[in-house]
């Protein structure tokens, strides 16, 4: 099986060193899996028949709300876009709080980042875990459709936000957790609830093709607090701060135990990882204010205010938790060092 994985990997470096220059926007990224693929991320040199691959994503439609609780664990329950009725005879408790989770690229709602996070949420109280099936749009070889869909997608789950606040859920017990493309989605979401939710927490938000600023790129206003955990910074993820507080543990850009990591598949998964353990760690993910992202990346983080906990439940909204910060971890889990 390592043999296999070692000559699929270089295979397909061989491919990319053997591109001429003028290719030279042609990437190794790996799927939520950690699959690799072959991808072009300049929107201005696609060939023409790997440019016409885009799905008809159609979100209202395609989107697959799956509902977990205590009382079903496992097995989900469909809430269907647009029938209050599938809310109302689910085992949806608008009194408990509810916490999204959101996959990336070339993945599904059932993969492990959503399980991770959905199975230590349950472990510690009664939560409506609801995860966003947006595979319809997500899993396309077409890394330019897959990133343009965020933003219709995310306002399918921020419409579907309003259907659980019609059936008596409240904004101020929501979370929107997205990972790699995932983030984007669930920063549009926020967005489209006018930054009414209670807290976004982005994991390692997808860089190609983002930054800062751009209408459907995750913002520190799509929520009431919004939190960046940036593992893999410059590669697979955002180099940019884009929430309130920004943690970047080791740095943010490679992650220990990962070994070589060279197209970060590794340190890119590690963000949902952390966070995931975070919910039920009783050592925190303690970090360090430091005065800039720069200097977090020259590795001389100077402390510029009060420590802060690193993901959690709950969250750090309220707590004036703002700027870059920096902590180390564990090169295996348990990863948090408090």
């Amino acid at each position: 099986m390592v043999r296999r994985a070692f000559v699929l990997l270089a295979t397909q470096l061989l491919l990319v060193a053997s591109l001429p220059v003028e290719h030279s926007d042609w990437h190794l990224v790996p799927d939520s899996d950690g699959r690799l693929h072959l991808v072009n991320t300049n929107p201005y040199n696609l060939p023409d028949d790997f440019a016409s691959i885009a799905p008809n994503f159609v979100p209202e439609q395609d989107l697959i709300f799956r509902l977990f609780t205590r009382s079903n664990p496992t097995t989900p329950q469909v809430l269907e876009f647009g029938n209050a009725g599938s809310i109302a005879g689910s085992n949806f408790n608008p009194a408990n709080p509810t916490r999204f989770t959101i996959h990336g690229w070339n993945s599904n709602g059932n993969d492990g980042m959503n399980t991770n996070i959905r199975d230590r949420y349950l472990s510690i109280g009664d939560y409506n875990m609801i995860s966003v099936d947006w595979s319809a749009g997500a899993v396309n070889p077409n890394y330019i459709a897959a990133r343009n869909a965020v933003g219709p997608a995310g306002a399918a789950v921020a419409s579907f936000i309003d259907q659980l606040v019609a059936a008596g859920a409240s904004v101020d017990n929501m979370y929107v957790i997205g990972f790699s493309l995932g983030a984007h989605v669930a920063g549009n979401a926020g967005k489209g609830q006018n930054g009414r939710v209670n807290t976004v927490i982005a994991l390692d938000p997808a860089g190609p093709l983002f930054s800062l600023g751009q209408p459907d790129a995750v913002s520190p206003a799509d929520g009431r607090y919004v939190e960046m955990i940036m593992t893999n910074g410059g590669l697979l993820g955002s180099s940019t701060p884009m929430g309130q507080a920004t943690f970047t543990p080791n740095g943010g850009r490679s992650q220990p135990g990962c070994g070589t990591d060279i197209a970060g598949g590794c340190a890119h998964g590690r963000a949902p990882a952390y966070f995931a353990e975070s919910i039920t760690s009783s050592v925190p993910f303690r970090a360090t204010r430091c005065g800039s992202i720069q200097e977090v990346e020259a590795g001389n983080c100077t402390p510029s205010g009060a420590d802060a906990t690193m993901g959690g439940e709950p969250s750090n909204y309220g707590r004036g938790v703002s700027g870059v910060y920096f902590l180390t971890t564990n090169a295996a889990a348990p990863f948090a060092r408090g």
